[in-house]
């Protein structure tokens, strides 16, 4: 049985720890692992996750199966961006589960959740980057209706980023 519950104050030592296991179990080949750790040190602190839990234009909710954390999301309500003309869209920023939970249809039940959401604020898309190597997530996300409409270069380090896909599910007005 999962569930979904939204993420606060409360959530940060948690989201720090599952967001750096989930960012390494996806990531961690696609660059040094110095590369890695400083990035995860940087962008999966508890002071971080304070930071933005702070800002009401993110919104992070956690993903239980069986009373097990299994992962979390993030989303930021009326975000713009170059490739998208208009202000009033939600980027899907992460949405990751522990490799132990996948194939058990969690990361839809998050993805629904959070459309739903966005859908409750009056947004009229949601985008995101999935890296190019990453054919799971690609297909998951086409799967479920986003197009690829640009292309980003995902900064690791000052010496390493990778190839992003921009996808966008879009349902207008």
């Amino acid at each position: 049985m999962s569930s979904i519950i939204r993420a606060d104050n409360n959530d940060v030592e948690l989201l720090a720890g599952i967001g750096r296991q989930t960012f390494i179990e996806s990531h961690g080949h696609c660059a040094s692992v110095a590369d890695i750790q400083e990035y995860v040190n940087e962008k999966y602190s508890s002071h971080t996750f304070r930071e933005e839990l702070a800002n009401s234009n993110n919104i992070y909710h956690k993903v239980f199966y069986n009373g097990q954390v299994a992962g979390y999301s993030k989303i930021m309500v009326n975000s713009s961006t170059a490739n998208i003309n208009s202000p009033a869209v939600t980027k899907l920023e992460r949405l990751y589960l522990l490799k132990q939970f996948y194939g058990l249809q969690l990361a839809l039940a998050l993805l629904d959740h959070n459309i739903k959401l966005a859908r409750q604020y009056g947004q009229q898309g949601m985008w995101l980057y999935v890296w190019k190597d990453n054919p799971r997530a690609i297909h998951f996300y086409l799967k479920n209706g986003f197009k690829i409409i640009g292309s980003h270069d995902f900064k690791i380090s000052e010496t390493h980023s990778n190839p992003n896909h921009q996808m966008l599910l879009w349902w207008g007005k």
